[in-house]
C-alpha cells in the first residue's frame, strides 16, 4: 500500500539532504511543461527549500498550445520563473548539419529535449542552481525519456515512483487538479503517451509493481520497450584497463 504521507515527508527530506551535501543555499532549477512531473517535482522542492529557492523553466518550442499550465503551475507555487523559447535553437541546429545527413524522425523528436537540458544548466548555472530531472518510474521503464535530454539532471526525485503514484504526491500536496490529471500528448503527432505506447499507464504501473498483467501482447510490448532502453538507466560504458 502507498503511503503518500510517508513518501512525500521522505521526499522532501531527502532533497533537503541532497542540498546540505551538495550545494546549500543553491536553487532548484526546474523545466515547467505543466505536466504533473514538472509539477509534482517542483512542489516537492518548494516544500523542501520554500518557493524562494525554486526557479521555474518554460521552454516553448515556437507557439505551445498548453503553455498556460505552465503559467498556472508557477503562479501556484509562487515561483520565479523565465520563458526560453529554444524554437531559434532547435531550427539551428537542424539547419547546421550537412545536408548529406538524413535527419530521422527520432532525430527530430530528440532534439528539442537535449536543447532544454542545455537551456537548464545555462539557466542553472548562472543562478547558482541544480537542475531538476522530472522523469518517473513508469516512463523510464519503457523508455519514455531523451537521454541527455529530460533524463538528465542533478538530481532526481521522481524516478523510482510509477505515474500514479506521482499523482497521488501531487494531489497530496494540494496541486490543482487538472495539472496533476493532464493527459501527456506527443507535441509532433498529436496523440497521447498512452495511444503512442500501446498501453495505459495504469497497466504498466500494475506490472511495474505487482508483476501482474492479463493482456500478454500488452506484456510483451512492455518487456521489448524495457529491455530494449535499459541502456538509458545505466552509467555509460567505460572501459577498464586495469592498470
Amino acid at each position: 500500500m502507498f503511503d503518500v504521507k510517508k513518501v512525500t515527508a521522505d521526499c522532501v527530506c531527502w532533497i533537503k539532504d541532497f542540498f546540505e551535501k551538495n550545494g546549500p543555499g543553491c536553487n532548484a532549477v526546474v523545466g515547467i511543461s505543466g505536466g504533473k512531473d514538472s509539477s509534482v517535482a517542483a512542489a516537492l522542492c518548494v516544500e523542501a527549500l520554500g518557493k524562494e529557492r525554486v526557479i521555474g523553466v518554460l521552454m516553448p518550442c515556437g507557439e505551445q498550445h498548453d503553455i498556460d499550465a505552465a503559467y498556472a503551475l508557477v503562479h501556484h507555487l509562487g515561483i520565479r520563473h523565465y520563458v526560453v523559447n529554444v524554437k531559434a535553437a532547435v531550427d539551428g541546429l537542424k539547419s547546421a548539419l550537412p545536408d548529406d545527413i538524413e535527419i530521422t524522425s527520432q532525430t527530430v523528436t530528440n532534439i528539442p529535449p537535449r536543447i532544454r537540458m542545455t537551456t537548464l544548466y545555462a539557466v542553472s548555472q548562472s543562478m547558482n542552481g541544480r537542475v531538476v530531472n522530472t522523469c518517473n518510474l513508469s516512463e523510464d521503464w519503457v523508455g519514455y525519456s531523451t537521454r541527455y535530454g529530460d533524463a538528465a539532471g542533478d538530481f532526481s526525485p521522481l524516478s523510482l515512483l510509477t505515474v500514479a503514484e506521482v499523482k497521488e504526491i501531487g494531489k497530496y500536496l494540494g496541486l490543482p487538479e487538472h495539472l496533476v490529471e493532464k493527459v501527456p500528448i506527443d507535441g509532433l503527432c498529436g496523440k497521447t503517451d498512452e495511444e503512442n505506447l500501446g498501453f495505459t499507464y495504469a497497466e504498466l504501473d500494475r506490472y511495474i509493481r505487482t508483476g501482474e498483467i492479463e493482456d500478454l501482447a500488452k506484456k510483451e510490448n512492455i518487456d521489448k520497450r524495457h529491455k530494449a532502453n535499459l541502456f538509458k538507466l545505466q552509467l555509460m560504458p567505460v572501459f577498464d584497463p586495469k592498470i
